[in-house]
């Protein structure tokens, strides 16, 4: 008995630390939407910062297994990394395009997925939610790929923003959901 409390207030635990997530979700969607511009040049840093940073790692990587072959590639390898980070700190707005390129094609195939996902969810309660998603997602990627290249200053960080609002709201439904299922005694817990 005392197993089945634990697991009922574990779920209930995770449950509520779903919502939360997607709560925060639907926060930083909107101040991304508020914000496009700086979205858009803070997503564009942030990526080549990563790949600066990744470049560096393949560097050491290199010089740690030079004896085992393929140095010279992997040299190379970790200098495209960084080339490619430091041209788009340097290029941002040729940055800013192909990353808008990218997420249009991001958005298409997370779109995809989710409407796979949402029709295997289909006998659940509250599954359109993840279907609408999808369908939205879906169409956001579109819409880059026809707005591209004038409006991808703010386009970038309005539609990265929207994608991120409506996965959260489809984050709290589903776990809404799944706390309307627990039994009465359970959720209380």
């Amino acid at each position: 008995m005392t197993t089945n409390i634990n697991q009922s207030s574990n779920i209930n635990k995770q449950v509520n630390t779903s919502i939360v997530i997607g709560a925060l979700l639907i926060i930083l969607g909107i101040v991304a939407i508020a914000l496009p511009v700086v979205t858009t040049i803070f997503a564009e840093t942030w990526v080549a910062l990563i790949l600066m940073s990744a470049g560096f790692a393949k560097l050491v990587y290199a010089t740690h297994t030079r004896r085992e072959g393929g140095f010279l590639l992997k040299i190379l390898l970790s200098g495209l990394y960084i080339a490619t980070g430091v041209m788009l700190l340097i290029y941002p707005r040729t940055g800013i395009l192909t990353l808008t390129l990218l997420l249009g094609s991001f958005l298409l195939t997370e779109g995809t997925f989710e409407l796979i996902l949402a029709f295997r969810l289909r006998p659940q309660q509250n599954w359109t939610w993840v279907l609408g998603n999808g369908i939205i997602t879906l169409f956001l990627g579109a819409l880059i790929w026809f707005q591209f290249p004038s409006n991808a200053p703010w386009l970038l960080g309005t539609l990265l923003g929207s994608s991120i609002v409506v996965t959260g709201i489809s984050r709290v439904m589903l776990s809404l959901n799944a706390r309307s299922s627990l039994p009465e005694s359970n959720q209380a817990a």
